[in-house]
């Protein structure tokens, strides 16, 4: 058990499977990319603390970043927050490359969305930190943890073009959920 991974227990997302696969669709995300990233999952379940390890030296290289993870009175980043979100992270990379595109999965995209927005940040730990992610930084995300996973998807035996196959679907599928994660950023009828 994860504190606080609800996945199958939130609120219905406000946008449609049907919104879903006309993103999917805009994204030219295939059963290819859905087959190219399950692979992939295979390929990082066993490196998901690396991963987690170099994405979180990032953040916390970067004061403007680790910012959102600190105690909004003392600056000071909050240790059990850190952590906390840490396991929800490795578990996103299992569900993001094992994705089923139902309606659970858009809904959990949506809680993980108001997770980042002034609507539900640090509801979820019950922390004293900063109340809002910007979008801009969300939007940014999407090349570190896009162009920092290709070293990790090449440390198996597969080749070239299978690398590029897996590299190509997570692109996609990061970009797709940076998208959904937007829509409480955005103004009613505007998303």
């Amino acid at each position: 058990m994860i504190q606080g991974y609800d996945y199958g227990k939130v609120e219905t997302a406000p946008y449609t499977l049907e919104d879903l696969e006309l993103l999917k669709k805009t994204l030219l995300f295939t059963e290819e990319d859905v087959k190219y990233l399950k692979i992939a999952g295979e390929v990082l379940k066993d490196q998901i603390e690396d991963i987690l390890n170099l994405w979180y030296n990032y953040v916390g290289s970067n004061p403007h970043l680790l910012h959102y993870f600190t105690d909004k009175n003392t600056g000071q980043p909050i240790g059990e927050y850190l952590e906390k979100v840490r396991k929800r992270f490795g578990q996103w990379i299992i569900d993001l490359t094992n994705a089923e595109y139902d309606q659970n999965w858009l809904n959990y995209q949506y809680e993980i969305a108001i997770r980042h927005h002034k609507k539900k940040k640090n509801h979820t730990d019950n922390v004293n930190s900063v109340e809002h992610i910007p979008l801009r930084y969300m939007i940014a995300f999407i090349f570190p943890i896009t162009f920092t996973i290709k070293q990790f998807l090449a440390k198996k035996s597969h080749t070239y073009e299978e690398i590029e196959k897996m590299y190509n679907a997570w692109f996609k599928a990061i970009v797709l959920t940076i998208t959904l994660w937007s829509y409480p950023y955005t103004n009613k009828d505007e998303w």
